[in-house]
């Protein structure tokens, strides 16, 4: 027997009071709530289940409206159609249209802002916005985020793939980030055509294999006494702060960011907090003799009220992390990085002690393995670290000329040190 439809007239639905569902016919209901709203709902079979659908409200949908609306959704289910799948599909589509008008750059902006508390270095946005301004924003930086696809992507990166593989990986990695963040938020559909695996490494090569990475240029260690020579002969605080850099082996962040709060001069003790440590976790520095010997100088000049070491030309402000570039082109010693001190020191700490490779990687506060570090009590590593750092600074203070005799020694036989 054929289902009845339109069953309801206007005058049933307006007088349909008590709590329930009245049919219609062909799947359609009205819906009375027990606080007396009245909507549509549409019931149909899928895989032999029953599904319910929400039509509308009554008073926004009226009664031949409701029935067009069932009706389609009954030609849709004759075609195979799941109803509730179109129209969240044809939903999604609309929200994809209005985010036509949303491009990479605001979205950008608004995973940077959404992200920047939760960056432990300040300079993490800055560094992200300067790279996409750089090498996307000309490309991609315009469109709309949902327009982006792997040949835009492709063309962003292609140019600095094999000359930049470092920022071009950088760059690579933020676009998957933002494009990943904008389809979280329904900005954007389908897969990420900045993704790697699986995806790019089928159309650029590994950046592994482009070309060997260049290390931050080092001076050799053999010159370093000489060069320190120099270097007291030079004035100001940046001359100090690099100094103390190199006979702690630390990084120019951490010592132009040093605070009198992590220095302990009777412990003979420079302890980082884990904020300022790249591992992200605090660091005790055993300090020389030398480098007590540039703090006292600095405690010497310093200001009741001044927080940093190494204090910058503005009050309150540490030394500009381009003090030590600056310095080092003064001293004709452009070609030299300062971070290429800290592999001057692990050179000589491998052909000049036997102290264990593990000792010089915690001096570097590289991150070493777990069953390295359990090979070593703290106690017991601090005080090897305490003579390895207080040998580096009688190194790095020896005379020139003694230096280049141990030099020389070193082609006939292996230099012993008891320390080790």
């Amino acid at each position: 027997m054929a289902r009845t439809i339109g069953r309801l007239t206007a005058l049933k639905v307006d007088k349909a009071k008590r709590p329930g569902m009245y049919a219609d016919g062909g799947g359609l209901y009205l819906r009375v709530t027990h606080n007396g709203t009245k909507n549509w709902v549409f019931r149909f079979m899928l895989n032999g289940r029953p599904r319910w659908m929400g039509v509308g409200p009554l008073h926004i949908i009226g009664l031949a409206e409701a029935r067009n609306r069932a009706a389609a959704f009954r030609l849709q289910r004759h075609d195979g159609i799941d109803p509730i799948e179109r129209r969240r599909a044809d939903r999604l589509q609309g929200r994809l249209e209005a985010a036509k008008a949303i491009t990479f750059n605001e979205c950008a902006a608004r995973y940077i802002a959404s992200h920047r508390a939760g960056w432990r270095n300040p300079k993490h946005a800055a560094q992200w916005q300067a790279t996409l301004a750089t090498y996307a924003e000309r490309v991609i930086g315009g469109l709309s985020v949902q327009a982006i696809d792997t040949a835009l992507v492709h063309r962003v990166l292609e140019p600095i793939w094999t000359t930049k593989p470092e920022t071009a990986g950088r760059v690579r990695g933020r676009i998957e980030s933002i494009l990943d963040w904008a389809k979280v938020r329904g900005y954007r559909a389908g897969e990420n055509p900045a993704r790697w695996r699986g995806h790019l490494d089928k159309l650029l090569p590994v950046r592994s294999k482009v070309r060997r990475v260049e290390h931050h240029a080092a001076l050799p260690y053999a010159e370093l006494p000489g060069f320190l020579v120099s270097l007291r002969e030079q004035e100001g605080i940046g001359a100090r702060a690099l100094e103390f850099a190199i006979v702690t082996a630390a990084r120019t962040g951490e010592v132009i960011g040093a605070r009198w709060g992590e220095i302990d001069l009777l412990d003979k003790t420079w302890t980082l907090p884990a904020t300022r440590m790249k591992a992200g976790k605090e660091h005790r520095v055993p300090l020389s003799g030398r480098a007590l010997a540039i703090l006292q100088d600095m405690q010497a000049h310093r200001h009741a009220d001044e927080a940093f070491v190494f204090p910058g030309a503005k009050p309150g402000r540490p030394l500009s992390n381009m003090a030590f570039l600056m310095l080092l082109r003064r001293m004709a010693r452009g070609y030299v990085t300062a971070h290429g001190f800290r592999s001057s020191f692990r050179d000589w700490v491998a052909e000049r002690t036997n102290f264990p490779a593990e000792v010089a990687e915690i001096a570097l506060a590289h991150t070493v393995s777990d069953k390295t570090v359990a090979a070593y009590n703290r106690s017991d590593l601090f005080d090897r670290r305490r003579r390895l750092m207080a040998d580096w600074a009688t190194f790095c203070t020896a005379p020139e000329q003694k230096v280049q005799s141990n030099v020389a020694l070193l082609h006939q036989g292996p230099a012993s040190n008891p320390s080790g």
